[in-house]
């Protein structure tokens, strides 16, 4: 097996829903219409290579990693964060105070 990156639409349907993010933020970030990624997750339409980059992209951004094909297990997708680096991002987030506009 080659260590080729995979990344097809029931991917980044799992990826989505592995990072418990709805179509509309994917979309919105990857600058996609929510019915092509829809359709792309679904099997039923294929994207451009920059569609896809875009999207696989926000993905990351949102927590996901990819994993690659190689010898010891296929493909797939898995959070980028342990539960522990969740929660310390978690307080560090929460240190801060209430959030508020930056304009002075």
């Amino acid at each position: 097996m080659s260590n080729e990156q995979i990344f097809d639409g029931p991917l980044a349907r799992a990826a989505r829903a592995l990072v418990r993010v709805s179509v509309k933020d994917v979309a919105s970030k990857a600058d996609v219409k929510k019915s092509e990624l829809r359709d792309f997750e679904k099997g039923r339409d294929d994207l451009t290579e920059l569609q896809e980059h875009r999207i696989r992209e926000a993905l990351e951004e949102f927590g996901a990693k990819f994993v690659h094909d190689e010898s010891q297990g296929g493909y797939g997708v898995r959070l980028k964060f342990n539960r522990a680096k969740v929660r310390a991002i978690e307080r560090w987030e929460d240190e801060g105070g209430t959030a508020a506009e930056d304009d002075v």
